[in-house]
C-alpha cells in the first residue's frame, strides 16, 4: 500500500484531498530535484506545523538518508560524514524573533512574512502557506510576494481554502472549519508528504 493510500485508509474524509496532496508532493519533488528550496509559514499552531515540516525534511524521518556523493568527496573529516544525514532544504520563516519584532514595531506586522519572502525566495522555490481559515492576511501577503519572485505557491488550509486557495498553484483544503479540527488533519497530510518525499529521494534507505 502506498503512503497516500495508507493516509486515505486512516482518514477517509481526506479522499477529496488526494489529488491535491499528490500534486503538492510532485511539485516539491520537481523543485527539490532542481536544487530549489521550500519556505514554510503560518501563525500559531500553523507556525508550529511549519517548524515540524522543516524538521522532518532537514534530517532523516523514517529511513537513513545517505549524503550526496559530491559532498562526501569534498570532505576529508570522516567523523563529520558519519554524523550527518541527507537533507532537503526546507526553511520555516517563523523563527527569527529579532527580525519579526523589529519589523512589527517599525513597519506593519502583516507584511513581516512577505519581507522575508522577498529577501530569500527565488524563482522556482516553493512557498507553503498554512492557514486554517485560508484568510490569514500575513500569509496571503507572503504568497503574493512569492508570486513576484516567480515561486511556486502552495497552500494548506481548511474549509473552502479562503483567499489562499485563489492565489495558490496548488492548495490542499481539508474538509473541516473549526481551527483545531483543521490542524488535526493537517498533521497526517504533511507527514505523508514528507514520507513520500523521503521515499522518492532515498529509495534505498533502511528504516531507522
Amino acid at each position: 500500500m502506498s503512503k497516500l493510500d495508507d493516509l486515505i485508509t486512516k482518514y477517509p474524509k481526506l479522499l477529496e484531498c488526494r489529488i491535491d496532496i499528490q500534486k503538492t508532493t510532485e511539485m516539491l519533488v520537481k523543485s527539490f530535484s532542481r536544487g530549489k528550496r521550500l519556505y514554510i509559514l503560518g501563525n500559531g499552531g500553523s507556525a508550529a506545523d511549519a517548524l515540524h515540516i522543516a524538521g522532518e525534511l532537514v534530517k532523516s524521518f523514517v529511513v537513513e538518508r545517505a549524503l550526496d556523493s559530491e559532498f562526501v568527496n569534498n570532505i576529508t573529516d570522516h567523523e563529520l560524514v558519519r554524523n550527518l544525514q541527507g537533507a532537503l532544504p526546507a526553511i520555516a520563516l517563523v523563527e527569527n524573533t529579532a527580525f519579526a519584532t523589529a519589523y512589527s514595531n517599525d513597519c506593519d506586522s502583516a507584511y513581516a512574512f512577505a519581507q522575508q519572502v522577498y529577501a530569500y525566495v527565488r524563482e522556482g522555490d516553493c512557498v507553503l502557506g498554512i492557514s486554517a481559515s485560508g484568510n490569514s492576511k500575513n500569509v496571503i501577503n507572503a504568497l503574493k510576494a512569492a508570486e513576484g519572485r516567480n515561486a511556486i505557491l502552495l497552500g494548506l488550509t481548511g474549509a473552502d481554502g479562503g483567499e489562499i486557495k485563489k492565489i495558490c498553484d496548488i492548495c490542499v483544503c481539508v474538509p473541516e472549519v473549526e481551527t483545531y479540527k483543521v490542524q488535526e488533519l493537517h498533521l497526517p497530510i504533511y507527514h505523508t508528504i514528507c514520507l513520500m518525499l523521503e521515499e522518492y529521494f532515498w529509495p534505498e534507505g533502511e528504516k531507522i
